[in-house]
């Protein structure tokens, strides 16, 4: 079983115009973690923490996975793509060549809350066209167990000899990513390729990986390992549990754009200022 190689607490950022967001990959205590980039965790009650939302921005050179909890969030960009995504919904963008996109968070109910993980892509494949894919809450399968809740987003989740896929695939990290929710005192083993970088993010209550003791907020790599075993304790827990194959490749991120060299984001900052990337507008 894999246990806890690091935690990270995450820390309040402002992105877009104004808007308040906790990150925990993507910061000084953990800049990277091969395949992935970032994790941004957003939400609050208060729609002046995030009305401004994040207007037109570009990307370059990864994918971006957007996953939301609650509320909503309005979607355009550059390939006429043009969405609103709900509750419990996700969104899969290709940014690869480039993309400018802007996203709009809107509260459901009072509430707004949900996640933006950034993954790498290949060298061979960063200057490739850009896609989108966009998924309502019922395409995922959600499993349940004794004491447990899994939603599966992305790749193949096995439980009691039975594999359930989400409708996410990414052909060169085989991304697994699922929400899970953990009654009280209850424990939760599932499997991970021993090769793949691992992390969990505590968003409720309190989870607990061998003797290590995960607070709401915070982000956890796990160590190699063929699996892992997470346990609620006097409350309720939800986490993510995220996995992907490393890319091993070199890596200069500047803001927005990923890249393999610093050569590349020079002409990615370029080909941004010059118009060759196309308007939303």
């Amino acid at each position: 079983m894999r246990g806890v190689a690091q935690k990270v607490q995450s820390v309040a950022v402002s992105e877009g115009a104004g808007v308040t967001i906790y990150r925990s990959l993507g910061t000084p205590a953990l800049k990277h973690l091969d395949p992935f980039l970032m994790l941004d965790h957003f939400g609050s009650d208060n729609p002046d923490d995030y009305i401004a939302g994040f207007p037109e921005h570009p990307h370059r050179g990864f994918n971006t996975f957007t996953y939301m909890l609650d509320g909503h969030m309005e979607h355009r960009d550059s390939m006429g793509n043009c969405g609103d995504l709900q509750a419990g919904g996700a969104q899969w963008m290709k940014a690869a060549s480039g993309v400018l996109h802007s996203e709009m968070p809107k509260q459901s109910n009072g509430l707004m809350r949900g996640f933006q993980l950034w993954i790498n892509l290949p060298a061979a494949e960063k200057m490739s066209d850009p896609a989108y894919q966009e998924y309502p809450a019922a395409a995922f399968p959600v499993v349940n167990g004794a004491g447990y809740t899994v939603k599966v987003l992305a790749g193949a989740y096995a439980h009691d000899g039975i594999s359930t896929r989400g409708p996410v695939e990414d052909p060169y990290t085989s991304v697994m990513y699922l929400d899970v929710a953990l009654a009280t005192g209850s424990e939760w083993t599932t499997a991970l390729p021993e090769t793949h970088s691992a992390f969990i993010y505590v968003f409720e209550g309190e989870a607990m990986i061998e003797q290590s003791v995960l607070p709401q907020h915070t982000l956890a790599v796990l160590a190699t390992g063929e699996g892992v075993q997470i346990r609620s304790g006097g409350q309720p827990a939800r986490f993510i549990l995220v996995s992907g194959m490393p890319l091993a490749e070199p890596l200069v991120q500047s803001g927005p754009f990923v890249m393999n060299t610093r050569e590349e984001i020079h002409q990615a900052f370029a080909d941004f200022h010059d118009g060759r990337l196309v308007s939303t507008k």
